[in-house]
């Protein structure tokens, strides 16, 4: 069996065991929406400040584009600024070969100065907005994970896929990102089973804390 179609087939099982509230039905789509494409417009002056300074410093390519899956397990394109310098591709850390393509490293040789600066404070997420205001993603779910790691996923984990995936969610508030995001799927399903308005506006509101550095009493 194909990996779309695993991905398919698990989507259709994770689902029939949830009760989808009208909060999730409904009212989150169109908030996700709207919401994003405010933010998207008020941000402008700093994504474009950004994408300047990627030009200026990593050359032409500014936007890094990588396949995800979404809900559903159906594959879509996630947009980011790019950190990395582009001479510097081949060289990697010596890690273990399943967190190369999940784990950001802090010390990976290819991250440039402004690179590190803008995932410090997760300016490098920005674009992803766009994704939010075309619904590929939700404000608030799962992060989106790569395509080669979803494929080895096993049975139980798929069910992080019956939402749409987040800019932010339990992760990065609970964990702060740290990892790679497979190894805290625990939160991802914890969210999953509990998609409430006051649970995303918690996640909300404790969202810049964590990006911050500070520990916080979710």
């Amino acid at each position: 069996m194909d990996g779309g179609r695993a991905r398919r087939d698990e989507r259709e099982g994770s689902e029939a065991l949830r009760r989808v509230t009208r909060y999730e039905r409904f009212v989150k789509p169109v908030m996700d929406r709207a919401v994003g494409t405010v933010l998207l417009l008020a941000v402008l002056p700093t994504l474009l400040l950004v994408a300047l300074a990627v030009r200026a410093l990593l050359g032409r390519s500014v936007i890094f584009k990588q396949r995800r899956v979404g809900r559903g397990g159906r594959v879509f394109t996630m947009y980011k600024f790019r950190t990395m310098h582009p001479d510097r591709r081949m060289a990697r850390l010596r890690v273990a070969p399943e967190r190369r393509l999940t784990h950001k490293h802090p010390q990976d040789p290819r991250l440039t100065a402004l690179g590190r600066f803008l995932r410090k404070w997760s300016l490098d997420e920005l674009p992803q907005l766009w994704n939010v205001a075309r619904g590929d993603m939700s404000l608030i779910g799962p992060r989106p994970e790569l395509v080669d790691i979803v494929d080895r996923y096993e049975s139980w984990q798929h069910e992080r896929h019956a939402v749409k995936p987040g800019l932010t969610g339990l992760w990065q508030v609970l964990a702060r990102g740290d990892g790679p995001m497979h190894e805290n799927t625990h939160l991802d399903l914890a969210y999953v089973r509990q998609v409430r308005f006051t649970t995303d506006c918690k996640i909300l509101l404790h969202t810049i804390p964590a990006l911050l550095g500070r520990r916080t009493g979710f």
